[in-house]
C-alpha cells in the first residue's frame, strides 16, 4: 500500500492514559516536559527538503556566478589584497632671500584634496618669473600615483629642481578584498629637499617692479625690466619683470580665469624680460663703440666732431635726393667724452662707419675718415659677448642678434651699406640684446674687463672671463660716463646725487613700424671711482611722444634704495639716520 494512502494512528499509548488536566501543573512546560509530543509527518519533511534543495541552489548559483561568470574581476580583486607598496612625497626644499625671507615653502593642505604638503609663495610682487611655481605629483583614477615628483616650471623652481626635490619614501599598504586600507607600515622615511638661499634681495625686487609698473602707465610703456649685479662677485642682488604673475595660482591651478588671463596678455607675463626677452638697445652700445675706436686708433681722447643735426651723405646718382642720418639734436663740437654724455648720434656714425670723401666738409673734418667699420665693430661686440649667452642657470636665455653682413645676407639677401654700419654704431638696425647681457657686459666696464656668468644662488662661485680691458681707455669712457650723469647737457642727469656718484648712459632706441614707438634704457654703474653694483632697466615699447625715460625711472629707484638699504649706496644705518 502506497504511504500517502496510510491512515493516521488514533491509539492512545499508556503512558498517556493518566495524562489529564488535573495533573498539568505539576510538569515544567518550559522544558517540553507534560507536553505530547506527536510524530513529523511526511508533509512537513517534504516542505523542509524542498526549503533545503532552494538554499542548496541559491549557494550553488551564487557559487557559479562568483567562481564562472565574475571569477577574473575577483580573482584580479584578490590579487590585489594583502599587501600593496606606497609612495611617501617628499617635502620640497625651501627657498629664502638673501636676507633670509622665505619665498618659497611648504603647507599643509587644507582643502584635503591632497596627502602631501602644497607649495605656498611669497606675495611679493615682480618675483613670479624668478621663482618660477611647480605641478604636483598627481594620482590615476586607481589611487596609484603616475607622477611622483614635484615637478619645477620656470625660475629657480625648475633651473634648481634636483637641488629642491627630496628623496620619496616607501609604505606598505594593508588592503582588504574591498580595497578597504586597514593598515600602514612605513619602510623608508622621505627625506626633504635641500634649502636654497638666493643672492636676490626680494624687497629691493618687488620695489624695482612695483616702480617700473607705475611708469608703464604714467608713460604707456608696455612692459619693463631690471636687474642689479655685484660686479666683484657677479651675484644677482636684484631681478624683476613687469608685469609678472602669481606663482601660488599657477600651482594650484584653481584659478583658471586668471591662468587664461596670463595666457592672453600680449605683454608675456611668463617671460622673465631680464634674460629671455631680446630688445633693440640704441645708444647704449656707445660706450663699447667708444672704447674700441680709442684702442684702434680711429680717434684720441681729444679729437673733435661737429654735429649740427645730421650727417648727410650726397647722392652722386640723385644729387637732389641725398641720404641723412639724423642726430637727435644739434650737439655742436664736442670730444669722445662729450659724445658718450650728449648720445650724439653723429659722433658715432663716423666712429664707427667713418666719413667718405663725397661727405667733407662736414663734422668739422676737411679730409674723409675711415672709422673702425663693421668687421672691426664686430670684432669688440663680441669681445663683450653680445649675441651670445651669459650662461645663467635660469631656463630660456636669449643670445640676441648683432648685426653683420653675414647676418643681413641670410635675413634679407642683401648686400651690407656704410648706412648699416651708422645704425649698428648706435644701437638700431638689426640689433637685439637682452638686459642682463647689457648689465654684464657694463659690469666688465665698471670691474676692469670681468664678464662674469651671473649667479642667483648664495655661495655659488662664479665663472668669468677676462677680456683685459685697457686701463687708460677704460678710464676716459667712465669719464664720458661719469659726465653723463654730472654734466650740464648730460642725458642722465637724472641719476646725479649727493649720496653716492653714478657713471651710466642712457638708451631709446625707435621700434615698430615708422619708428613709432621706442624702448628706452638705463645703464651703468656706483660708485664711480670703486665700481660695486652694475645696473640695468629697460622699458618697452612707449609711444614715441613719452618724455618719461629710463633714466629717470632709475632714480626713483635709487632714491628708493637711499632709504630702504643704503648699504647698496655705500652708506652707513648711521649716517643715513643722522
Amino acid at each position: 500500500m502506497s504511504w500517502s494512502r496510510r491512515k493516521p494512528d488514533t491509539g492512545v499509548a499508556f503512558e498517556e492514559i493518566l495524562l489529564d488536566a488535573s495533573n498539568l501543573p505539576e510538569f515544567n512546560q518550559q522544558r517540553m516536559e507534560g507536553k505530547r509530543e506527536l510524530p513529523i509527518t511526511s508533509r512537513n519533511v517534504v516542505i523542509v527538503g524542498i526549503m533545503f534543495v532552494m538554499i542548496a541552489l541559491g549557494f550553488l548559483s551564487q557559487l557559479f556566478r562568483l567562481q564562472v561568470i565574475e571569477g577574473a574581476e575577483y580573482y584580479a580583486t584578490s590579487e590585489r589584497n594583502s599587501i600593496d607598496e606606497s609612495v611617501l612625497i617628499a617635502e620640497r626644499g625651501v627657498v629664502f632671500d638673501r636676507h633670509g625671507e622665505l619665498l618659497a615653502w611648504n603647507e599643509p593642505d587644507s582643502d584635503g584634496q591632497y596627502n602631501f604638503p602644497v607649495r605656498a609663495y611669497t606675495d611679493r610682487s615682480g618675483l613670479g618669473q624668478l621663482i618660477g611655481y611647480v605641478s604636483y605629483p598627481l594620482k590615476d583614477k586607481q589611487g596609484f600615483y603616475y607622477r611622483t615628483e614635484y615637478v619645477g616650471r620656470n625660475g629657480i623652481e625648475a633651473a634648481y629642481n634636483s637641488i629642491l626635490s627630496g628623496t620619496n619614501g616607501r609604505q606598505l599598504l594593508e588592503i582588504d578584498a574591498l580595497g578597504e586600507l586597514i593598515g600602514e607600515h612605513v619602510v623608508e622615511n622621505p627625506a626633504p629637499g635641500d634649502e636654497l638661499k638666493l643672492t636676490i634681495d626680494a624687497e629691493l625686487s618687488e620695489a624695482m617692479h612695483d616702480i617700473i609698473a607705475t611708469s608703464t602707465v604714467q608713460a604707456g610703456f608696455r612692459s619693463g625690466a631690471a636687474a642689479i649685479m655685484d660686479v666683484r662677485t657677479g651675484e644677482i642682488i636684484a631681478m624683476t619683470s613687469f608685469p609678472s604673475y602669481d606663482p601660488e595660482v599657477m600651482a594650484d591651478g584653481d584659478d583658471t580665469e586668471l591662468i587664461a588671463q596670463y595666457n592672453q596678455d600680449d605683454r608675456f607675463p611668463f617671460l622673465n624680460k631680464v634674460f629671455a626677452g631680446a630688445y633693440t638697445p640704441g645708444s647704449i652700445v656707445k660706450p663699447f663703440v667708444a672704447y674700441a675706436a680709442l684702442v684702434e686708433g680711429v680717434i684720441s681722447s681729444g679729437t673733435e666732431i661737429y654735429s649740427n643735426g645730421a650727417l648727410v651723405l650726397p647722392n652722386p646718382y640723385n644729387p637732389g635726393n641725398p641720404t641723412r642720418f639724423a642726430d637727435w639734436r644739434t650737439q655742436g663740437s664736442m670730444t669722445i667724452r662729450e659724445a658718450i654724455a650728449f648720445s650724439s648720434n653723429v659722433f658715432f656714425y663716423i666712429i664707427g662707419g667713418g666719413l667718405p670723401e663725397i661727405a667733407i666738409p662736414q663734422a668739422g673734418f676737411d679730409q674723409s675718415v675711415p672709422g673702425l667699420g663693421i668687421t672691426k665693430l664686430n670684432e669688440y661686440f663680441e669681445l663683450f659677448n653680445f649675441g651670445e649667452r651669459t650662461g645663467i642657470e635660469l631656463a630660456n636665455e636669449q643670445a640676441g642678434t648683432v648685426p653683420s653682413p653675414s647676418w643681413k645676407q641670410e635675413v634679407f639677401a642683401e648686400d651690407w651699406t656704410l648706412g648699416n654700419t651708422y645704425h649698428t654704431s648706435i644701437g638700431q638696425f638689426g640689433w637685439q640684446v637682452t638686459p642682463l647681457q647689457m648689465l654684464v657686459a657694463y659690469g666688465a666696464l665698471a670691474n676692469g674687463g670681468r664678464l662674469y656668468t651671473p649667479v642667483v644662488v648664495e655661495g655659488q662661485t662664479a665663472a668669468y672671463e677676462d677680456i683685459d680691458l685697457d686701463p687708460d681707455i677704460l678710464r676716459i669712457v667712465r669719464e664720458g660716463m661719469r659726465m653723463t650723469v654730472n654734466y650740464e647737457r648730460g642725458t642722465a642727469r637724472s641719476l646725479e646725487r649727493n649720496d653716492v656718484a653714478i657713471a651710466a648712459k642712457s638708451g631709446t632706441a625707435e621700434i615698430g613700424a615708422g619708428n613709432a614707438f621706442v624702448n628706452s634704457w638705463a645703464a651703468g654703474y656706483w660708485p664711480y671711482e670703486e665700481p660695486q653694483y652694475s645696473f640695468i632697466l629697460m622699458m618697452d615699447q612707449a609711444p614715441r611722444s613719452n618724455a618719461l625715460g629710463a633714466t629717470t625711472i632709475m632714480g626713483d629707484v635709487v632714491e628708493w634704495i637711499s632709504h630702504h638699504r643704503p648699504g647698496y649706496l655705500g652708506i652707513s644705518e648711521a649716517t643715513e639716520g643722522e
